[in-house]
C-alpha cells in the first residue's frame, strides 16, 4: 500500500501523472480536492452546502472545510485498504499540519518544470464548445486546424476568462509562497522525490515503479 502526495504548480500535469501511477497501482484511490468538492456539491452534503456559500461569493473555501472533506475521503474503505494519491492537498501549512495528524505519508512527489512550459500550458488551452475536448494552441492543437478531432465541430482558439497572464502570475506567486514550507517539511523527513514533469508521458512502467518505490 502506498500513501502518496502529488504536488506541483498549476498545469504541472498532476492529473496525467496520477493516471500513470494508477496503471501500476490500479486500486489506489486518486483523491483530488476538485473531485471531492464536486461530489459534495452534487450530493448537497452539509460540507458541500458550506463550500457553495464561499464559492458563490467568489471566496476561497476555508482550510477547516477542505480538511474535513479530505479527512472524510481518507476514511473511506478504498483509501484505507489500497492507499491513495493526494492531488491538490495540502495547499497550506494548516492543511499540511492537519494531514500529519490524520495519516502517514510514504512519499511526497514534487512535479518540477520550467515556468515557460506552465505559461504555454495555461495560456494556450482551449476547448471544443460542442463536446468539451481540450486542446492547446502550443502543445496540443487539433489535427486539422479549426476542426475538433473528436466531434468534427468548428473550433477556434479562445482563452478562458481566468487564463490570462495576470491571473497566472498571481496563481504562481500564491503557489510558491505556500509551497516552500510544505516542501521543506517533507524534505526534512526524507520523503521528498522530485519528478521532471516536462513530459511525464515519456516515463515507462518501470520508471513509474522506480519513482513510487515499488
Amino acid at each position: 500500500m502506498k500513501r502518496l502526495i502529488l504536488f506541483g504548480p498549476p498545469a504541472s500535469g498532476k492529473g496525467t501523472f496520477s493516471g500513470q501511477i494508477k496503471k501500476i497501482l490500479p486500486n489506489i484511490a486518486h483523491i483530488s480536492t476538485g473531485d471531492i468538492f464536486r461530489e459534495n456539491l452534487k450530493n448537497k452534503t452539509p460540507l458541500g452546502l458550506k463550500t457553495k456559500e464561499y464559492m458563490d461569493k467568489g471566496e476561497l473555501v476555508p482550510d477547516d472545510i477542505v480538511i474535513d472533506m479530505v479527512r472524510d475521503r481518507l476514511n473511506q474503505e478504498d483509501a484505507k485498504q489500497n492507499g491513495f494519491i493526494l492531488d491538490g492537498f495540502p495547499r497550506t501549512q494548516a492543511q499540511n499540519q492537519a494531514l500529519s495528524e490524520i495519516t502517514e505519508i510514504d512519499l511526497f512527489l514534487l512535479l518540477v518544470l520550467d515556468k515557460s512550459i506552465i505559461t504555454k500550458r495555461i495560456l494556450g488551452r482551449y476547448g471544443c464548445k460542442n463536446c468539451g475536448e481540450i486542446y492547446n494552441k502550443y502543445t496540443l492543437p487539433p489535427k486539422v486546424e479549426g476542426k475538433c478531432d473528436k466531434c468534427s465541430a468548428e473550433i477556434k482558439f479562445e482563452q478562458r476568462s481566468d487564463d490570462n497572464e495576470e491571473t497566472l502570475k498571481s496563481r504562481l506567486d500564491a503557489y510558491e509562497k505556500n509551497a516552500k514550507p510544505i516542501i521543506k517539511y517533507y524534505k526534512k523527513r526524507g520523503k521528498l522525490r522530485k519528478v521532471d514533469a516536462t513530459d511525464t508521458l515519456k516515463y515507462t512502467n518501470d520508471d513509474i515503479k522506480n519513482i513510487v518505490e515499488i
